[in-house]
């Protein structure tokens, strides 16, 4: 069989990568800078030529690719109560491969209206209320939605009583409409395949052109899924032979932070609140990363600890991240520039785990002391996988995972404590996931050669 080639449209670089379909043996990998500003076909070219520079392979029986290029997919999710449908929506976009840029609760108001007219987002989700529930609030924002100038599709996954006016007015309003069903039909009980499987199909037939990922159609034979959706797949894949696990994928504008687990309690005595969680969870915090979000890493953790982590002035670090947000393509070269990006880096996977994690808190009943958890409990991930340019760049990925693990700053976290870090140094995690679907004896093994 001849190589597979699996390309992943980056935000900022292009990459690819040749695997064989059938042993999953991995031929080579190379990536250019994206050009989705030009022709995004231009970068493309420029990483296939190094790539076949350096295996000498010029012919791939099969072409597939992801993207998270132009900024992803980025939607906003529309609900009901913010701690139940509203989540609920946030939960089946982040599933789906998207960027939620925007949540939205209870009736939206005109200045709603202008936000989303100013966000342009690429689709709208549109939830609220339980089946036979509250109706005139989702019908209301898909009134609010119908009247935003800015041409996206929305999907309406809202209690059932409701569906089909609020679809017949964003067709009457000109809107791309698809509705599903709810995506907490139940109280407390979530249904969020089924929006998941839209926003994909609606990626594949409407965003990939918007995207100018059209442009290089002629070289793809299939353009799949999001990126982020890509590594969801093969981090599944993987849990399915290692064990529960969770990943950190760090770039330089957000920070995604995935965990394949129940995450059920693993202290006696522990009862659950909130909405259940999904078995394969995705959380994305757009305020962390290493360069374009540096800043946010500062404010989440402190500039203070960033010097101590790097042993440099707070002066020092701040004049750092003032060089950073002028310019995000810069390299650290001197040992304090490496040793603060080392501390940015720490921080950022830190601040993620926390944030991704479940807390756990002590009370206080007639039967006397119990325990009440939030989210997923992570304490027994065994694996960490790590990506991202920054940390393979840096050769300190087990260091910085042991550090950002063993903090002390959020002692009620569920966070793993002693997980082995590994680090996808060959950034295979997407390729792997686009082999999935029609190669996965091929994903297995490439999965099972790198990253175990």
């Amino acid at each position: 069989m001849k190589p597979v080639l699996l390309i992943d449209f980056g935000s900022t670089y292009t990459k690819v990568t040749s695997i064989d379909g059938e042993t999953g043996f991995l031929y080579g990998t190379a990536q250019s800078f994206t050009t989705v500003e030009e022709d995004i076909s231009i970068g493309l070219e420029k990483a296939l030529a190094e790539l076949k520079a350096t295996t000498g392979i010029t012919e791939f029986s099969d072409t597939l690719a992801c993207s998270s290029a132009a900024g992803g997919l980025r939607m906003i999710a529309c609900g009901l109560v913010p701690s139940l449908t509203a989540e609920a929506a946030k939960r089946a976009a982040l599933g789906a491969g998207a960027k939620v840029i925007k949540t939205f609760a209870y009736e939206m108001t005109e200045e709603d209206e202008e936000e989303i007219e100013r966000l342009k987002p690429d689709i709208a989700l549109l939830c609220g209320g339980t089946d036979g529930g509250n109706s005139a609030c989702c019908i209301h924002n898909a009134g609010v939605l119908s009247r935003v100038k800015a041409k996206f599709p929305v999907v309406v996954a809202c209690n059932r009583s409701a569906l089909k006016k609020c679809v017949s007015i964003l067709e009457e309003a000109g809107k791309e409409t698809v509705s599903c069903e709810n995506v907490m039909p139940q109280f407390g009980q979530l249904n969020i395949l089924p929006t998941q499987k839209a926003i994909r199909d609606l990626f594949l037939r409407r965003i990939v052109s918007a995207k100018g990922l059209s442009k290089a159609q002629s070289l793809l034979s299939d353009i799949i899924m999001p990126t982020p959706a890509a590594v969801m797949e093969a981090l599944t894949l993987l849990s399915s032979f290692t064990g529960e696990l969770m990943a950190v994928d760090l770039g330089g504008a957000t920070t995604d932070i995935y965990s394949i687990t129940e995450g059920l309690p693993t202290k006696a005595g522990t009862v659950l609140r909130g909405l259940p969680e999904p078995y394969a969870k995705r959380t994305v915090e757009g305020d962390i990363g290493m360069r374009y979000s540096a800043y946010g890493v500062t404010e989440a953790a402190g500039i203070e600890r960033v010097a101590e982590l790097s042993g440099v002035s707070q002066e020092t670090v701040q004049s750092w991240i003032d060089k950073i947000h002028a310019d995000p393509g810069i390299l650290a070269e001197t040992e304090d520039e490496k040793s603060m990006d080392f501390a940015l880096a720490t921080l950022a996977v830190e601040t993620g785990l926390i944030r991704h994690s479940g807390t756990i808190e002590q009370v206080f009943t007639p039967m006397g002391v119990a325990y009440q958890q939030t989210g997923k409990d992570l304490t027994r991930c065994t694996k960490l996988v790590l990506t991202g340019g920054a940390l393979v760049r840096m050769q300190r990925a087990e260091e910085i995972a042991k550090t950002a693990m063993q903090t002390t700053q959020c002692p009620e976290s569920l966070m793993p404590r002693t997980a082995e870090a590994v680090l996808d140094k060959n950034y295979i995690l997407s390729a792997a996931g686009l082999l999935t679907k029609k190669y996965p004896e091929a994903a297995k093994a490439i999965l099972g050669k790198e990253l175990t």
